[in-house]
């Protein structure tokens, strides 16, 4: 088959199997670090965190963490401050002048850039991970954390120690993301996330099996109809993902005099602007903003309300109507948002024109960047409604066919869309070796292509 074939191409070279080693070494050390549990912990009074976080937004949040989160482990916090500070730095490269230099440096300043989210990362630590330790006894429903400690261990030492070593955690699960994405293969901080996503997929297929067939509810052929659903939103997520609109770009084509010349038989070649050019920030930021207004009612001044009373019963309900409409639309604005000032097309326009290229009908220069503007915000509209619909997915699966919470989790959203980013981007990763070595790609059918170089 051609795919054995592809993959024992991929043994013969030499520095992508050490790549791929180093990879599976360093994931499952951070697989390995999420089942430590932070010192003095009874190991048999988590069973009750493990309940209070597997559904709504916890439920979530652990599975970002790969089940870390319930398990009071020393990765508890995950990759997630890190990611928070990012985007952080990445808004306030909008607004203060300082970092547009910095972004304007190129390495040099991305170093630095890469400096501050770091320390930023640590100051996020140090906020969530008392936040963190004192939600573990009303998620676990003990009456306090010493009844959750083993005996005699002092509760003032546990809260100061298991401060430091989550931080500690977090910034060496950064630590192990950064490894990856120098020594081994595609962005290191995405396949932590992706890895700590996966890592609960097979524990929520099992469950939701086992209701269908011991409870009655539907047996083999309602499993069977979940995967066929699940591979076409899958499908659907990889089209989303990949999907780029062509525009046509000419370039001059250089004289021997070292001039251009601008005539018709210069190449011909494609700009693609991406369906989705924010990827799943705008999922990251909504689901952000969606924590707010449960916290709000269930707050001491608003939850005895009816409108505290109705804000924690709909918004801490992942699966419910106005959790799910309101989720809708800040995925449209922020997707909007986000593209703004991701897409530069003042500096796509600007880089066109100084190396000679020029969409055909448009003259280079103010007119190019508006009609790239103007291309963007066509295809950005169905791009953000298609990115909506993927994110609210899981709630229909609940509402129509009555899939757990768990399992309901990977029918869309940003777990299966940072699955499918994730992997598509490992495998562009693996299949660029393969081609830079004269092999046929992961991506690519035809020919052997060391057979073709020799020939």
């Amino acid at each position: 088959m051609k795919i054995i074939e592809t993959l024992k191409n991929v043994w013969k070279i030499t520095e992508l199997k050490d790549r791929i080693f180093l990879t599976l070494g360093l994931l499952l050390v951070y697989r390995f670090g999420a089942q430590v549990v932070l010192p003095g912990i009874n190991i048999d009074a988590l069973g009750g965190l493990q309940d209070g976080t597997s559904s709504g937004l916890l439920g979530l949040l652990n599975a970002f963490t790969g089940g870390a989160f319930a398990n009071a482990s020393v990765f508890a916090l995950g990759i997630m401050p890190y990611i928070s500070a990012s985007i952080v730095v990445q808004l306030m490269g909008i607004a203060i002048p300082y970092l547009q230099k910095l972004q304007k440096e190129g390495a040099s300043g991305q170093k630095k850039i890469t400096q501050i989210t770091r320390w930023l990362t640590i100051g996020i630590c140090l906020v969530q991970a008392p936040g963190y330790l004192a939600s573990i006894p009303g998620l676990s429903g003990a009456s306090s954390m010493s009844s959750m400690l083993v005996p005699g261990f002092n509760e003032n030492i546990f809260y100061f120690s298991s401060v430091i070593i989550l931080v500690t955690g977090c910034v060496f699960a950064m630590w192990l993301g950064e490894k990856i994405t120098d020594k081994g293969i595609g962005n290191g901080i995405s396949l932590l996330i992706m890895v700590g996503i996966i890592a609960t997929l097979p524990s929520s297929f099992i469950q939701n099996s086992a209701s269908r067939i011991e409870g009655g509810n539907g047996g083999f052929m309602m499993i069977l109809i979940e995967l066929v659903i699940w591979f076409l939103i899958i499908l659907a997520s990889v089209f989303l993902v990949m999907a780029v609109r062509k525009i046509a770009v000419q370039y001059a084509r250089r004289t021997a005099s070292g001039g251009y010349e601008k005539n018709v038989s210069g190449s011909r070649q494609f700009l693609p602007l991406k369906l989705n050019a924010s990827g799943v920030m705008p999922i990251i930021f909504a689901q952000a903003i969606m924590f707010v207004p449960g916290l709000i009612g269930s707050s001491s001044w608003l939850k005895d309300t009816t409108a505290g009373v109705w804000m924690q019963s709909n918004f801490q309900d992942i699966f419910g109507f106005w959790y799910n409409l309101i989720f809708a639309l800040l995925i449209i604005i922020f997707t909007y948002f986000y593209t703004a000032i991701t897409v530069p097309t003042n500096k796509m326009a600007d880089d066109l024109k100084r190396s000679g290229g020029f969409i055909p009908g448009i003259r280079p220069g103010s007119e190019t960047s508006e009609y790239l503007d103007k291309i963007m915000s066509q295809i950005t509209l169905p791009g953000s409604i298609f990115l909506a619909l993927v994110a609210i997915f899981p709630a229909f699966i609940v509402k129509l066919m009555n899939v757990q919470a768990g399992w309901a989790l990977f029918f869309g959203g940003t777990s299966l869309l940072i699955m499918v980013g994730v992997a598509i981007d490992t495998m562009q990763q693996i299949n660029s070796y393969l081609l830079n070595k004269h092999y046929d790609g992961l991506m690519k059918t035809g020919k052997n292509r060391k057979a073709v170089a020799q020939n």
